[in-house]
């Protein structure tokens, strides 16, 4: 052994310095640079190339362990990133760091020193054309300019040290490759939009060499050092380039079976400007969402994406009889071949950030490309058989375009706006008819909502076109995202995980568990319409049964006076349209999802919830506030307060089993952010799911009004006593401000009641003994006569009495099982 010649590789501990290393261990004595040794079986010292220090030590070592005679020195060690930037190591290392090493080597007998080049140091050509080593060295960006730096110092620090510098082309194995490739394939692999996109000549490519090419080309190098001339260039490479669209048409045929991969041509402005925004948006998007990686496509790439680099390899062949064994295109199936065997394991290799369906598949142990073939099959199958919805969204988008003339819109701004959401309507639903464009879907929602909206904004008088839009909008948003399959849920969350919540003894997103609120939803609607109609001035009246207008404007019924009170027109639109907006929105929310939505849909639960709470809260407040601020009540309005108090108790399970779904899987390690807005699986096998409504009427019935819903004889008697004091007007004549705390209280106590009919909420119910507390002292401190007082006492102390007895729990909720007491 010790006769072998010494062969000293920078870089060693890298994976092209081990592959190096193999190749010539059994006839050179190898001997290791790197900043850290790592683990190998030949020796690797420890040198910062930055310090001169650090490189005279380590080579003072070699002296006194290996000689004054090394065969070669081959220099792999550089800095690289692919942010375009000149950082600083890029000197430091690359320029500075070699200029130290050969002024170092000065005293040492190198018979060859090896430089690891890059053929981007040359001029770039155009496609057809090649590329020698006569080429001008122009590079483009800072790591071939440091490259080509280090070229000129090597050359000026060498003295009689034979140089050679190979010119190498992209590097690729069936395992990894350059960044620019690895990048490529991976945004076709995830059907990335920007993989659609190219701002360059797409006939343009970059020759590739194979790892196992590349190291021959090096051991021949090192074999014929005493046959080279003194200062050295070759080019070493495939010599023909793929052009990038062929490239693209291949790896999407190979990867997704698509013969052709549509690649639209950017303008190179255009495209430095979204990379640079994109880059500059990175910060603020939570790492939750994209893992922290920064934007592989800089906007520099975008001035060089027409560079040519097809190679004339002559030299090559002549001074190495050098000629590649491999061509990049026979290599391409195997290349895809070692992806789809195991993603998680290329994206490492690859330094690639993987997508998010790749750590999601290995977290329930699923193979990721098992899932991903699965869940592309079955989003095509699911898409078209729905196909249909948005050729109707595109029939409704007609409608609206053509509307204004037709029903003779007379509001400027409703008139455009028809005509602009009209056509925005076919647009989105034309492009929602790919099973791809998961987006449009959302987009057409958004459009729809907009339809819903601007009559009302826009104040318009016609009954017809408010009509038009609201039936329109709803059925256009509903069509858009309620029809199968639903948009948004990650591949996982699609495809694994239980419907029913673990620790659940049902499930809240069932069917039967949202038709309740969507029945008393449309209930509002019907009210709030009805009620915007006379606030436009669509209608003359609204009827009103019990109660009279107010003595200032005695032409005016309880209803009339309330709509158009001071605090209705507070609003810069007409507020029961607000509402009725709010009510048509919560009505296709609920249509939205699947059974499973509490864990595949958690941010749209929320939202769910959100608009039923808040507007719950709405409702109530306005009801309260009618006899106390405007001095009258409206009969409809406390229907639509009735139909949303009733809503409120049968949400509430749902939003509980996704806020714990959310908590669970950001314990389990899950971004909770992705979770909430994608989806994830969660623990408990996968049901084979039955038609619901597949049962007797009765079970089903029974169903939709009792599940996780019940209201015990004590609350139910609290709600009739809490109801009564509604009308202590009447009963007892009560009035000022004892009237007024009557009212307040008693629909206080109606909502209190309402929330503990949820039996996940029944805990609630204790809010009835401070309400009951406030009814029995407020005859003392407010002034009532002694009935009136007695009775108040007695309520008030019966209500508090009434909150103690908890009541029948039927179901269970995992872990919320203990705080229902």
């Amino acid at each position: 052994m010790a006769g072998k010649p010494i062969v000293l590789i920078t870089g060693a501990a890298g994976n092209v310095g081990r592959s190096l290393a193999t190749a010539l261990r059994e006839r050179y004595r190898i001997v290791g640079f790197d900043v850290k040794s790592g683990d190998t079986d030949y020796p690797v010292l420890e040198v910062d190339l930055t310090d001169k220090a650090s490189v005279e030590d380590v080579l003072r070592r070699v002296r006194e362990e290996h000689g004054e005679r090394i065969a070669s020195v081959v220099h792999l060690a550089a800095y690289f990133d692919f942010t375009g930037e000149d950082a600083p190591q890029y000197r430091a290392v690359n320029v500075e760091g070699s200029r130290n090493l050969v002024e170092a080597l000065r005293d040492f007998e190198v018979e060859q020193f090896l430089y690891s080049g890059t053929m981007l140091v040359h001029e770039a050509t155009r496609p057809g054309e090649r590329i020698d080593e006569s080429r001008p060295i122009a590079p483009g960006w800072a790591y071939p300019r440091s490259k080509a730096e280090a070229e000129a110092a090597i050359s000026a620090a060498r003295g009689d040290m034979p140089v050679v510098f190979l010119h190498l082309a992209g590097l690729y194995d069936e395992r990894s490759s350059v960044p620019t490739f690895a990048n490529q394939i991976a945004r076709i692999y995830e059907r990335d939009f920007q993989s659609h996109l190219y701002s360059g000549d797409t006939d343009a490519g970059q020759a590739m060499v194979h790892r196992e090419d590349m190291i021959d080309a090096f051991v021949r190098t090192i074999d014929r050092r005493d046959r080279l001339p003194g200062e050295t260039v070759i080019l070493v490479g495939e010599p023909d380039a793929i052009g990038y669209a062929d490239l693209q048409d291949r790896l999407g045929c190979l990867i997704h079976g698509e013969e052709e991969w549509a690649t639209l041509r950017v303008p190179a402005p255009v495209a430095a400007a979204g990379a640079w925004a994109q880059d500059k948006a990175e910060p603020l998007v939570p790492d939750a969402l994209d893992g922290g990686e920064k934007p592989f496509i800089q906007p520099f790439m975008t001035r060089m994406a027409s560079d040519h680099y097809a190679l004339d390899i002559s030299r090559a062949r002549d001074l190495l009889g050098w000629e590649p064994r491999h061509r990049l295109a026979d290599k391409l199936p195997a290349i895809v071949a070692a992806l789809k065997e195991d993603p998680a394991g290329w994206y490492e290799a690859n330094r690639v950030p993987p997508p998010a369906f790749v750590a999601e598949a290995q977290d329930v142990g699923l193979h990721a490309e098992t899932l991903r073939a699965d869940h592309e099959t079955w989003l095509r199958t699911v898409h078209g058989e729905w196909r249909w919805a948005h050729f109707v969204n595109m029939a409704l988008g007609c409608w609206i375009l053509v509307q204004p003339v037709i029903v003779q819109v007379r509001e400027p701004a409703l008139f455009c706006s028809e005509i602009v959401l009209g056509a925005a309507l076919m647009l989105f639903s034309g492009l929602s008819l790919s099973w791809r464009m998961g987006w449009a879907r959302w987009a057409s929602a958004a459009v729809a909502a907009g339809i819903m909206a601007v009559p009302f904004m826009f104040w318009t008088s016609n009954p017809a076109a408010f009509l038009s839009d609201t039936l329109v909008g709803a059925f256009a948003f509903g069509l858009a995202v309620g029809t199968r399959p639903e948009p948004g849920p990650s591949m996982v969350a699609a495809m694994t995980g239980p419907d029913v919540p673990p620790g659940w003894s049902y499930n809240p997103s069932t069917w039967t568990q949202r038709v309740p609120i969507i029945v008393l939803a449309l209930v509002g609607l019907l009210v709030a319409r009805y009620l915007t109609a006379y606030q436009l001035g669509q209608i003359d009246s609204v009827w009103e049964p019990f109660f009279p207008g107010l003595p200032d404007d005695p032409a005016k019924n309880g209803t009339e006076a309330v709509i158009t009170s001071h605090v209705s027109e507070a609003f810069p639109i007409p507020d029961a349209a607000l509402g009725g907006y709010t009510y048509a929105l919560e009505i296709v929310t609920g249509i939205v999802g699947s059974r499973a939505r509490w864990r595949t849909m958690p941010w749209l639960v929320f939202l769910f919830g959100l608009m039923i709470a808040p507007l719950g809260v709405v409702s109530i407040l306005f009801v309260i506030i009618q006899p106390v601020v405007i001095g009258t009540w409206a009969t409809l309005t406390l229907v639509g307060a009735a139909a949303m108090l009733i809503q409120i108790p049968y949400s509430l399970d749902e939003l509980l089993a996704t806020l714990q779904f959310v908590r669970r899987r950001a314990k389990a390690g899950r971004p909770w952010l992705r979770v909430f807005l994608f989806g994830d699986t969660d623990e408990g096998p996968r049901p084979t799911r039955e038609d619901e409504f597949d049962r007797g009427a009765g079970e089903i019935v029974r169903d939709m009004w009792a599940g996780g819903v019940n209201l015990p004889w004590n609350l139910a008697l609290a709600g009739v006593l809490a109801a009564s004091l509604l009308f202590t007007r009447l009963t007892f004549g009560a009035q000022g401000a004892m009237a007024h705390a009557d009212h307040i209280i008693g629909f206080l106590a109606l909502t209190v009641i309402s929330l503990a009919a949820a039996e996940m909420a029944r805990a609630l119910r204790y809010l009835l003994i401070p309400l009951g507390g406030a009814l029995a002292a407020a005859p003392f401190l407010l002034g009532a006569d002694g009935a009136h007082t007695a009775a108040s006492v007695v309520i008030g102390i019966a209500l508090a009495l009434l909150s103690l007895r908890r009541g029948p729990v039927h179901e269970h909720y995992g872990r919320w099982d203990r705080l229902i007491v």
